[in-house]
Parts: C-alpha cells; sequence; structure tokens
C-alpha cells in the first residue's frame, strides 16, 4: 500500500519541493512532480537547476525525448507516470494514479486555501485505509 506523507506549515512550496527532491535523488529514488500548471512546472524546472547550489538533479519535463532515463520528471499535463517509486503532489486535488507508487508526498503551505484542500485530500487518503503520516516543517524550523 502506497505511503503517504503530509510536510505542513511550509512557507514555499516550490523551494520545499525542490529540497525533498533533493533528499529523494540522494538517496537513489525516482520522482514523479505533479504540478498544477505550466508556470508552476516551469518555476520548478528553474529552481531545480539551482538546487543544491552545488549540484545537479537530472530533470525533465513529461513529454520530453528522455523522459525514460532522468529520474525525476515534472509533469503539469496530468501524462502517464513512467515509473512507480514516488509521487510528489502540487496539486489541488489528489493524483488520480497515486495508488500505484510506493510513496507518495503532499506539501501543504500555511494559505488557509491550500489548508483547507490539504484536509481534504488528507480525509480522502484516510477514508480509503491509507496510513498516513504528518511532518511540521513549521514546528521544527521554529525549535
Amino acid at each position: 500500500m502506497t505511503q503517504i506523507d503530509f510536510y505542513t506549515n511550509v512557507d514555499d512550496k516550490l523551494h520545499t519541493a525542490c529540497r525533498i527532491v533533493a533528499k529523494a535523488h540522494g538517496r537513489g529514488h525516482k520522482m514523479f512532480v505533479c504540478c498544477p500548471d505550466a508556470e508552476t512546472a516551469q518555476r520548478l524546472d528553474r529552481l531545480l537547476w539551482v538546487t543544491p547550489p552545488t549540484g545537479f538533479i537530472p530533470h525533465c519535463a513529461s513529454g520530453d525525448s528522455l523522459v525514460a532515463m532522468t529520474p525525476v520528471i515534472v509533469d503539469h499535463r496530468g501524462d502517464e507516470p513512467v515509473h512507480d517509486q514516488v509521487l510528489l503532489n502540487l496539486r489541488e486535488e489528489w493524483p488520480p494514479y497515486f495508488g500505484r507508487f510506493e510513496r507518495l508526498i503532499e506539501i501543504v503551505s500555511v494559505d488557509p486555501e491550500d489548508r483547507r484542500s490539504a484536509r481534504d485530500r488528507y480525509k480522502f487518503y484516510r477514508d480509503r485505509g491509507y496510513d498516513i503520516r504528518t511532518h511540521d516543517l513549521g514546528a521544527s524550523a521554529n525549535a
């Protein structure tokens, strides 16, 4: 069953996404990142070129010809994922294919509307019997 992790109280979703992608890539995991729109996908693409500052995370768009051999795929079109290891969801809705992944990561900002849609996704996953772990990044940043 898919392991689901919610990272909450995040000030900047895209920078947090980059840190999570970098950590997963460093551990040899393949990631599929669902972005809500082309603009967000482009912003994430630019951030991945400079995060971490001393490294490079190989990534491409879901329609790229190198998609089969690239460890991080950035999608905004709703393309079918090419692997099923780690899914990072940045959309308001739950991804319909999340259950095929080993792990699903949700990032929740401090924005009230984002928190509301995250609560809906959390309830959706919980009501289907998924075990959900929550990581409060706001608390760790203030410690």
